[in-house]
């Protein structure tokens, strides 16, 4: 498929999810209507409204304390107080922008490397649609500087700010990023008519699976050894000098890892076993979608292998969350919304260690064809060879 032919589902799908989150944010306000505790319950407005905060363009009650931190009265207060609103204003503007410009690049290389035919509809909106939960991290990310100073405290523990800012709003990018998706490969197909033909690689068998298993152990590093207490515990005590970019610690667990886990001291073995079946199905997932992936696309160079890993373990992830709610959802105690809290949790270690299995991937498959081909050339020409 063609540069403009992908252009255009790339740019429905960035308006449509850049729209759908501000609307998402927009209706915030909604949440505190008269009787509204009533209908959902406290607890459940309270859990809405903290994923929809992060996309509202309405500032919360901290943003009108931080006024207090510069000690001034009168005017000069009023004055203070006015600027952290520009600065809260300002950030939401970087955030919707940065949703857009990071959605759309990614989304115009997957649409033309994967387009949404000849089989690869399913392959295509998963990966859409999980490269947009990463841009809408990632836009969370950008823009989480301006949103901690619009607080007051931006020189205060900057780094624990940042962590906690980037860890916000993530059940509702997972709803919205499906949506955009799906408007993305609906686009796609249309737009594909008549596009001429759209091969698919011939990879070998033995290539592609050295590949995956290449690109799952790196994966594995993160979800197995980082996320193995003691050293994630170690991660998170990681503290330097001082200064403004002390306690870098929960920074890098967001970074690096991918889950938590313990052994199974004091409980019962068969539900610690049940728990890292989540784990198993993220692994199963990733080296199964590296396996696919070379022959699905129309070419498998770094790029496109890289982001189709980094896609692939965002997967991983929300199955393996989903099967957590699954085995937790007898306790209902909280309600529903409480439940699904968890959706999207580590998608910053995800891009992170997806980038690399990619790229590990990719290395290997060139090597593993490479010598598969060399092989074929040697037999053929000892072939040629015999009288």
């Amino acid at each position: 498929m063609t540069y403009r032919r992908a252009a255009i589902p790339a740019l429905v799908g960035g308006l449509l999810l850049t729209a759908l989150l501000w609307w998402a944010g927009a209706s915030a306000q909604a949440l505190h209507l008269p009787g509204t505790t009533g209908v959902i319950g406290s607890q459940a407005a309270a859990d809405l409204e903290r994923w929809l905060t992060p996309w509202s363009y309405d500032p919360p009650a901290s943003v009108q304390v931080g006024a207090d931190v510069s000690g001034g009265i009168g005017d000069t207060a009023e004055a203070d107080s006015t600027r952290y609103l520009a600065l809260y204003a300002t950030a939401l503007q970087i955030r919707f922008f940065a949703v857009f410009a990071l959605f759309v690049p990614v989304a115009l290389l997957l649409v033309r490397r994967l387009p949404p035919v000849h089989g690869r509809t399913t392959a295509a909106l998963l990966a859409v649609w999980a490269w947009g939960l990463v841009a809408g991290t990632l836009a969370v990310t950008v823009s989480a500087p301006w949103l901690i100073a619009s607080h007051g405290r931006g020189s205060y523990r900057f780094l624990p700010q940042l962590a906690s800012t980037i860890s916000s709003g993530r059940p509702v990018l997972v709803a919205t990023a499906l949506v955009a998706a799906v408007g993305t490969v609906l686009t796609a197909r249309v737009t594909a008519k008549g596009a001429g033909p759209l091969p698919q690689a011939v990879v070998p068998a033995r290539a592609a699976r050295l590949a995956a298993t290449a690109g799952t152990a790196t994966t594995a590093l993160s979800l197995l050894v980082l996320s193995y207490q003691p050293v994630a515990a170690a991660l998170q005590t990681v503290s330097s000098d001082g200064g403004l970019f002390a306690e870098p610690g929960e920074l890098l667990r967001q970074w690096l890892l991918l889950g938590a886990w313990a052994g199974p001291a004091g409980a019962p073995l068969g539900g610690w076993l049940l728990h890292r079946a989540g784990d198993v199905l993220l692994l199963a997932i990733v080296w199964w979608a590296l396996r696919r992936l070379p022959g699905l696309l129309t070419r498998a160079t770094v790029p496109t292998m890289a982001i189709g890993a980094v896609c692939a373990t965002v997967l991983g992830l929300l199955a393996s969350q989903l099967l957590r709610v699954t085995l937790d959802g007898a306790d209902l105690r909280w309600g529903l919304p409480s439940l699904f809290a968890g959706i999207g949790d580590g998608v910053p270690a995800a891009l992170t260690c997806g980038l690399v299995a990619g790229v590990a991937a990719a290395i290997t498959l060139r090597v593993a064809v490479g010598r598969a081909e060399t092989t074929a050339a040697t037999a053929s020409v000892q072939v040629a060879a015999k009288p």
